[in-house]
């Protein structure tokens, strides 16, 4: 996936197609002061993650992108990348927590528009007016044939995967013997033994916790569905239950699943950076988004 993200992202670039893809996003992109490739990028990521985050390396590397608007750009892509995968969220949500899927889904879709919409006021002050004169001027209607874009994408993409196979390949290895030595279990065992802060809610709601971080998203699912069938639990409880869990199993999900791609396309440093900044935020905006549900709701 990680090469069908190069080869698609050069062969963009290399079409010189990404100030029209920016289009979608113009109105934010104008607002904070971003670029063309930022905007590119947020298109492309309703449909691949590899392939839009590919492509703000790639500019990174070239110099047309700084590392400031970089950091933006990862987050500013919060929205797109969440309907990514709303789709699998959705159907694998709606037949264990029935109605209360709904609530749960349109919170996090609130969190997720949140942190885009934060991006965009927050890159219109970070990023002055001349980082657009200096993106979005420069860009030449140079006509291309498929031909040669096909042999530009080809060359870069034989330069750029060298690199990504001799960084993420051993990522994921000493991934996969820290997993088989039970590292991660003990870790997330130890999350999960450390949830006294959580004594305000019911032990039923701390164990739908404990799973997410213990184990995954849907075992947390199926313990609600569980409780929520027998009337244990409302809706309402559910979701609070399954916000808070989504908050404290960031850190896990972004040290065991994201960074060791991210490594491959970003230089390991900044991929901590990216991961560290852009999981910070996520669970910051749900927290928020949790928060306010309580205070109107519970």
């Amino acid at each position: 996936f990680i090469s069908i993200g190069l080869m698609v992202a050069g062969f963009i670039e290399a079409m010189n197609w990404t100030r029209k893809m920016s289009v979608v996003a113009a109105p934010m992109i104008r607002f904070g002061h971003l670029s063309d490739l930022t905007g590119a990028a947020f298109s492309m990521a309703f449909f691949s993650g590899v392939a839009a985050n590919t492509m703000l390396s790639e500019a990174y590397d070239q110099g047309k992108l700084s590392k400031k608007e970089l950091l933006l750009a990862n987050m500013f892509n919060s929205l797109p990348a969440y309907f990514l995968h709303l789709p699998t969220t959705f159907f694998l949500t709606l037949p264990l927590i029935k109605g209360a899927t709904f609530i749960y889904i349109g919170l996090t879709l609130g969190a997720a528009l949140l942190r885009t919409l934060g991006i965009a006021v927050l890159s219109h002050f970070l990023l002055g007016p001349e980082n657009m004169t200096g993106t979005h001027g420069q860009r030449q209607a140079e006509k291309i044939s498929f031909r040669q874009a096909g042999k530009r994408t080809l060359a870069r993409f034989t330069k750029r995967i060298r690199k990504i196979i001799r960084l993420t390949l051993p990522i994921y290895i000493v991934f996969f013997w820290l997993s088989q030595a039970g590292m991660f279990q003990l870790l997330e065992e130890f999350m999960a033994d450390h949830l006294s802060f959580l004594s305000w809610l019911s032990p039923k709601a701390v164990s739908i916790i404990a799973l997410q971080i213990a184990a995954e998203f849907s075992a947390g699912l199926v313990a609600a569905g569980a409780l929520l069938q027998d009337g244990t639990m409302t809706y309402k409880e559910i979701v609070m239950t399954l916000l808070i869990g989504n908050v404290l199993s960031s850190p896990i999900r972004a040290v065991r699943h994201q960074f060791p791609y991210y490594a491959g396309i970003f230089k390991p440093r900044l991929a901590l950076q990216l991961i560290v900044f852009s999981q910070s935020f996520r669970a910051f905006s749900i927290a928020l988004v949790a928060l306010l549900y309580f205070l109107l709701v519970m």
